[in-house]
């Protein structure tokens, strides 16, 4: 599939899908969409201790790397998984301006998609990564994560991944309290969520986009 790295309102630079006519992130801007759904919605309910990430959709590795960059800032230590079906490639993370945009290291960028991917990895001594590649409806967990970041394509590219059977198996890989979010805010989207047992909310969204959605396992 052909892919077009391009930037975003806010300076940060995204990949476009041109046959899913797609980004990656909100072209209203990478950096803050990824800020305020999965850090100010999402990591900023856990003040201290150790949290266990789920993350659906690894692609440009951008919330994995504010995830990190946050981790040594509120002290937090970061146990993350990451699953990406197709992977970007090295050519591609070189053309990304995350590091610049942040203010952060391109080295720990670049080792987030350079490690190997099945294979546990201290990126840092707060932030733990494993890169799953598989498709979403292979996740299997158990109670495991604290937190799932919900970052797939979306519903109108991709209807399958925000079906009732994948919120299943997001709820069933929660612990107890276990917290999802997404940007996403469509109704079919919040009615799975609830068929499966959530608790759901409707939250302000991030720039360009009204609402978001957050789920809590009962």
């Amino acid at each position: 599939m052909q892919r077009e790295i391009v930037t975003t309102s806010d300076g940060s630079s995204t990949i476009f899908f041109s046959e899913w006519k797609e980004h990656c992130h909100s072209i209203h801007g990478a950096i803050q969409e990824a800020n305020h759904v999965f850090i100010k919605m999402g990591l900023s309910l856990f003040s201290s201790g150790e949290v266990a990430i789920l993350e659906i959709g690894f692609g440009t590795g951008l919330n994995a790397f504010i995830t990190l960059l946050e981790a040594e800032k509120r002290n937090l230590t970061i146990s993350y998984v990451g699953v990406e079906a197709y992977p970007i490639t090295l050519e591609e993370v070189e053309k990304l301006n995350y590091p610049k945009q942040l203010n952060a290291s391109e080295e720990i960028f670049r080792l987030l998609h350079e490690k190997p991917w099945e294979q546990n990895i201290e990126i840092s001594s707060r932030f733990n990564l494993k890169k799953r590649q598989q498709f979403f409806e292979q996740i299997n967990d158990a109670s495991q994560y604290d937190l799932i970041y919900f970052d797939a394509f979306g519903a109108g590219v991709q209807p399958e991944l925000w079906t009732v059977s994948i919120f299943k198996k997001m709820y069933q890989a929660l612990k107890p309290k276990g917290v999802l979010v997404t940007y996403a805010a469509k109704g079919s989207v919040r009615r799975a969520m609830l068929e499966v047992g959530f608790k759901v909310e409707r939250l302000p969204g991030p720039p360009g986009k009204r609402e978001m959605l957050r789920a809590t396992v009962g």
